[in-house]
């Protein structure tokens, strides 16, 4: 059934899993309806794509799917559910589950629950985390672990996806193993006519065996995925397109790949591409005044605040630009601890937004009211209009505001956008980057770049994509979040945070660019912003003159200093991860000021920077605590100064260095003294090595394995006395982007 272009050599064939799996299904007893409930846990959108991903296929293999929100629990109850449940579940924070699977987490957690309660329910739970944070997955793993205590069994094996590298690594694989695993758990149901049975391993192969390629259907023919290749497919009715002669460009044969080409074997490779999207939304442009337009609404908790002072921390010839910005709450009655958090909204750049709007062909309709509408007949399951985008705003409100177009296209969009592109070649390339034969392609050349929308564009002139695919696919633009650097204690009525202007250099994929937040806020800042080193005005600019920005408190759970001040702390802070630390060497200042005749721990603080004459961050301040004893010791190390004229071996690099130098003493204050460890900064490599070293010093202070040190480093987070605030540095998400 393999079918060639005329022209290129480009190979197409028909999707003979689908026809394997939809005949097989057929012949199932007639009893049993394939219906199954699909339920999701998202904080920022990518379970919840996954999820409904899920849905739409399921019409495609012959299923039937619900699907719902673990928040809207008067939608389902698995208390009772008899149908085979798919859980797709994000995690957040120090490893928690989702804020919107909460409810569901604390009802199953429920000590009064039987260890049966479950034991109707079989599942599968597909787990979205990050090998750059600790506690990997931990948000789907606490609800499956939790399950299977009750009683519930799986009917396929847990998936564990890495955004560190790619989810689709995981998730793909993981979704096309699950139609064969629910034909056998309806076929299952069906004979034996219970739900009793055990069906816990009748798929843990089967996972295995998709995700490497392999699938065998209920009438014993084997076939090899890496054969079932498709380039083109009509998503709605099943079928192969092909392509005349006329339609098709040679492909370039340049030995170098880019985001714009390939190369063999990949260029000369059938493909397997994902189905179709399907198309949901209605976006109408009405010719109504809607001046006037600045930021969003107050609703969610943001409040306009003021930004009175700007101080730029760095030399000028630092590698990084950092800037302290101080905000004045004073008439908000914002409430904060050292350790909590502030979301900031930052706009879109407006020079992008121009451009896309430009590019759309839109630029005369941009103060246009959009009405966005459900596209009619639409296949999408439980398609809605997505609740970021304002009824009557104007387009360019909308695109400033609410779409993330910074965003790295998901395969899904780009996979739409192919399916909008005239010319042949580029529709190709467009395809090869979705297909997982392009795997590699996608993420060297779109993930891993910080490629986005207007990227793909500008180097696809031929794609020309409507409105409404971008609405469908373009996700929510999220506030980014910054730690306090301050201690209201200390600055009442006033916030600090401190931030690195995060640049990306020019690459072959797009121009040199900042961070979407840095970038804008040194941008706003500009007219106030103080080097280093200068002597403010003594004159004042009125608050109406002053730059303003749309904050909300963002409070931490745990991330504060221990409520017994006679506890030791261990604080370890490089760069602008200093920042929680600052306020709280503040709140300690302030509080043994206040009770002078009070017992107060011990403070270490594991600093460093690249330069210590360029780079070290509030030394003064540092200094000053640790002169007046509110810092018991002060650790620095600095990376890429020269040794000293002494000539000093071994002079460390990096925090982690200074923390196998004083192993004695932070091995004493976490395991004798039940003091407390606080790390705040880079997840990517910074919180690795810690926590590496943190295992190397419990396990010679002990004298016990690397297992052994890892549950004792487990008991600590635990206890809370682990505690970390980290983030990585991403276009959509992470802090300080």
């Amino acid at each position: 059934m393999l079918l060639k272009a005329r022209s290129c050599g480009i190979q197409y064939v028909t999707r003979l899993e689908l026809a394997f799996t939809k005949s097989s299904f057929h012949n199932m007893p007639c009893e049993v309806a394939a219906r199954f409930l699909i339920l999701y846990g998202s904080q920022r959108g990518q379970a919840q794509s996954i999820a409904e991903e899920i849905c739409q296929q399921a019409a495609e293999h012959g299923f039937t799917a619900d699907i719902s929100c673990l928040s809207n629990q008067h939608k389902y109850n698995v208390d009772r559910e008899i149908r085979p449940v798919v859980f797709v579940v994000s995690t957040t924070g120090d490893g928690d589950p989702p804020d919107t699977a909460h409810k569901f987490v604390r009802k199953i957690k429920n000590k009064s629950l039987v260890h049966d309660h479950f034991s109707h329910l079989r599942y599968a739970l597909l787990a979205l985390g990050d090998t750059n944070y600790a506690n990997f997955c931990n948000g789907g793993k606490t609800i499956d672990s939790r399950l299977q205590q009750l009683g519930a069994k799986h009917f396929y094996a847990t998936g564990h996806a890495d955004d560190g590298t790619g989810l689709e690594v995981v998730v793909d694989p993981w979704i096309e193993g699950l139609w064969d695993a629910l034909k056998k758990i309806f076929s299952s149901m069906s004979s034996s006519n219970q739900q009793s049975a055990d069906l816990s391993d009748c798929t843990q192969d089967n996972y295995h065996k998709n995700a490497s390629g392999q699938e065998k259907n209920k009438s014993g023919l084997e076939v090899d995925l890496q054969l079932l290749k498709l380039s083109e497919v009509d998503s709605q009715k099943g079928k192969t397109i092909t392509s005349d002669s006329s339609d098709v460009e040679t492909l370039s044969t340049a030995l170098v790949a880019s985001l714009k080409q390939s190369v063999p074997p990949l260029s000369e490779s059938v493909l397997n591409v994902p189905a179709l999207p399907a198309s949901y939304l209605e976006v109408c442009l009405e010719q109504v005044s809607t001046e006037g337009e600045t930021v969003p609404s107050d609703k969610d908790g943001y409040r306009e605040v003021s930004i009175s002072k700007a101080v730029q921390l760095t030399q000028d010839d630092a590698v990084k630009n950092a800037i302290l910005l101080e905000l004045d709450i004073s008439e908000q009655s914002i409430a904060y601890q050292p350790g909590d958090a502030f979301d900031i909204l930052c706009p879109n750049r407006a020079s992008e937004v121009e451009e896309l709007l430009l590019r759309l062909d839109l630029q005369t309709q941009k103060n246009c009211a959009v009405q966005v509408n459900l596209l009619k007949n639409s296949s999408k399951k439980a398609a809605k209009v997505p609740l970021h985008i304002p009824q009557s705003g104007s387009l360019q409100f909308i695109l400033t505001w609410c779409l993330e177009i910074r965003s790295a296209p998901k395969k899904a969009f780009v996979r739409a956008l192919a399916d909008f592109t005239q010319n042949g070649s580029e529709k190709r390339r467009l395809l090869e980057l979705c297909s997982k034969e392009g795997s590699a392609d996608y993420n060297s050349f779109v993930r891993d770049t910080n490629v986005c929308l207007l990227d793909l564009l500008r180097a696809f002139p031929s794609c020309l994509p409507p409105l409404s695919l971008l609405f469908e696919h373009l996700p929510k633009l999220q506030p980014r979040a910054y730690s306090a650097a301050s201690s209201s204690l200390q600055h009442p009525g006033k916030v600090h945070f401190v931030f690195n202007v995060v640049e990306f250099p020019a690459c072959p994929e797009h121009p040199a660019r900042t961070g979407l937040c840095t970038g804008w806020l040194a941008d706003h800042v500009s007219s106030i912003l103080r080097p280093l080193g200068t002597v403010p005005a003594s004159e004042h600019l009125g608050t109406s003159s002053q730059p303003k920005v749309h904050v909300r408190p963002r409070p931490s759970s745990t991330f504060h200093l221990p409520a017994d001040p006679s506890i030791p702390v261990v604080m370890v802070g490089p760069g602008t991860g200093v920042a929680p630390f600052i306020g709280f060497l503040q709140q300690r200042e302030k509080e043994r000021e206040a009770n002078q005749e009070a017992t107060f721990g011990e403070t270490w603080l594991f600093f460093g920077c690249r330069h210590k004459d360029k780079d070290f961050l509030f030394r003064e301040e540092l200094e000053r605590f640790e002169h007046n004893g509110t810092l018991s010791h002060l650790i620095v190390c600095f990376s890429r100064d020269e040794p000293d004229a002494a000539g000093t071996v071994n002079t460390p690099t990096y925090v982690q260095h200074n923390l196998r130098l004083h192993a004695k003493n932070v091995a004493s204050i976490l395991l004798k003294n039940k003091g407390s460890l606080y790390v705040c900064g880079d997840a990517k490599n910074m919180a690795k090595d810690v926590n590496d070293t943190l295992l190397e010093i419990i396990g010679n202070e002990l004298q016990i394995d690397k297992l052994d040190a890892m549950k004792i480093v487990a008991g600590l987070r635990e206890e809370k006395r682990y505690l970390q605030d980290i983030w990585r540095f991403r276009y959509s998400s992470g802090k300080y982007a």
